[in-house]
């Protein structure tokens, strides 16, 4: 609620106030920090749920993805497209390939190669 209508500080205070973080929460700090432009943040929250007990899925590497897409991060998120398999044992989803496709496109960086 925070998140969506800007209040990006208030939402954080209540997620820092949550006892128990789940997957949920933490996918919907880091698409609101997405949303509003905060791809560094984005992925900062995503190392601090390495570091917890959640497993990122689908959902939180599509968020953080689209969140470098909308903040410039290109060589982020080319990075973390390319260690999803290898770090996170997880294959990409068409969801994932589109994030690419929009984060080289805003970049104006179609013709670079999507893998390392």
């Amino acid at each position: 609620m925070y998140s969506k209508s800007g209040c990006i500080g208030v939402a954080y205070s209540v997620f820092l106030s949550m006892g128990a973080r789940d997957v949920v929460s933490w996918n919907t700090m880091i698409g609101g920090y997405g949303m509003h432009g905060h791809g560094r943040a984005a992925l900062e929250l995503l190392q601090q749920m390495r570091q917890s007990a959640t497993q990122p899925n689908s959902v939180t590497f599509t968020s953080v993805l689209s969140a470098c897409s909308h903040s410039g991060l290109v060589d982020e998120g080319l990075n973390l497209f390319n260690i999803l398999s290898r770090d996170f044992n997880f294959e990409p989803t068409m969801e994932h390939y589109a994030c690419v496709v929009d984060l080289l496109a805003r970049a104006g960086g179609l013709q670079r190669p999507l893998i390392s």
